[in-house]
């Protein structure tokens, strides 16, 4: 049975003594499960406190973004080796809003400043390898938007972000990787996608992976799902078949509400 693995991405949220505080709160919280693992992934500025405080925890650490280049003149990019030293297992590839997807865009988002979310299909296969190469396991986010989804394209579109993703990617590498679904059409659009759906095109995830690569690696690859996953509805939603853990945003700054989840994954 795949292990699940709970991730927590803060986004733009908390201070380096903000981690420092929910670190304390959620440990104690978490404690002995080690049948899930828990994983955070702070801001860039706040990833050496996690560190700190995450020594002699099972909670593991996780950047949310990342530059494919291991140095250079790229002013304000990070590099794979930067986020090694600072003990990330895991990094963030191609989350739907560096990618410019918005369920609901800000007001003052134009086209001009979409750009400045510049994630395309090529770059997130560009640091999907990079940090595969440097020992950190890549969480690959896919999804489509409200207009894919009512078009009937969640397929097309599913299928396809996660080809162009893994495209060059060996097997053996691509079975032990991690890889999330969110629904953009169902963030802060009103919109719901229920666990029924979310299975089902995790499933679809987990196939397109099996036609690529093999039985082997489809089995073996962790399929998150990430979209309003909250206390309340985590249960449903992780006892699905083909959802091996969660990729979750507002309620993993609430250190009881990502403990409560984290629970979650160990009921049937």
């Amino acid at each position: 049975m795949r292990r699940k693995i709970i991730a927590g991405n803060w986004k733009m949220n908390k201070t380096c003594a903000e981690t420092v505080e929910f670190i304390e709160e959620l440990v104690p919280l978490i404690v002995g499960r080690g049948d899930v693992e828990a994983v955070i992934c702070p801001p860039f500025t706040a990833l050496y406190s996690a560190r700190q405080g995450l020594f002699d925890t099972d909670i593991e650490l996780c950047a949310q973004d990342v530059f494919w280049k291991e140095r250079g003149a790229y002013t304000g990019q990070v590099a794979p080796g930067m986020l090694v030293e600072l003990g990330c297992k895991y990094c963030l590839v191609g989350h739907s809003e560096t990618r410019g997807r918005f369920g609901v865009p800000e007001p003052d988002f134009d086209e001009a400043i979409l750009r400045h979310f510049g994630d395309t299909d090529e770059s997130v296969n560009r640091k999907a390898k990079a940090v595969l190469a440097a020992g950190i396991t890549p969480i690959i986010c896919v999804g489509e938007t409200i207009a894919e989804h009512r078009a009937g394209n969640t397929h097309s579109v599913v299928r396809g972000q996660v080809s162009a993703a893994l495209a060059g990617i060996g097997a053996s590498d691509v079975g032990g990787l991690v890889l999330a679904y969110e629904p953009v059409w169902a963030i802060g659009t009103g919109e719901v996608c229920d666990a029924s759906e979310a299975d089902r095109v995790c499933g679809l995830i987990r196939a397109t992976v099996g036609e690529l690569f093999g039985a082997a690696a489809a089995d073996s690859v962790c399929v998150q799902y990430g979209g309003s996953v909250k206390p309340d509805n985590a249960v449903d939603l992780l006892s699905k078949p083909n959802i091996d853990g969660a990729l979750v945003g507002g309620a993993s700054l609430k250190a009881t509400d990502f403990a409560a989840i984290v629970a979650a994954s160990t009921q049937r």
